[in-house]
């Protein structure tokens, strides 16, 4: 059985990311984001929640639809994949906030 991954340089470039979300990612089970932190949104809700300064990354369900977002828990991760804080979508909006992450390397098999 041939084996497919998405990204190919993940573990290169989140070298401290939890081998649960690495599997997922790589199976499209969860989305990975890169968080825009000079968009106004952002700085007002580090503001609120501190430890989101040294966060790099968010990632999330793929397939929560939007109706259910409040209900989400988002996994905010530094520049090399440890874990920083999670936080419900009751407590954030990730929408105008996140972007492609231009440093992974999606796989050509993909």
């Amino acid at each position: 059985m041939k084996h497919h991954i998405k990204f190919e340089n993940l573990e290169n470039e989140l070298v401290d990311l939890q081998e649960v979300l690495k599997n997922s990612l790589q199976n499209e089970v969860l989305a990975i984001k890169k968080i825009d932190k000079s968009c106004e949104k952002f700085k007002n809700v580090a503001d609120d929640f501190s430890d989101l300064d040294s966060a790099e990354y968010v990632i999330f369900s793929k397939f929560m639809g939007k109706e259910y977002h409040n209900l989400e828990t988002f996994i905010f991760v530094d520049s090399t994949g440890k874990s920083v804080c999670n936080l419900s979508g009751r407590e954030i909006e990730l929408y105008n906030m996140i972007k492609d992450c231009d440093n992974l390397i999606e796989s050509q098999d993909y």
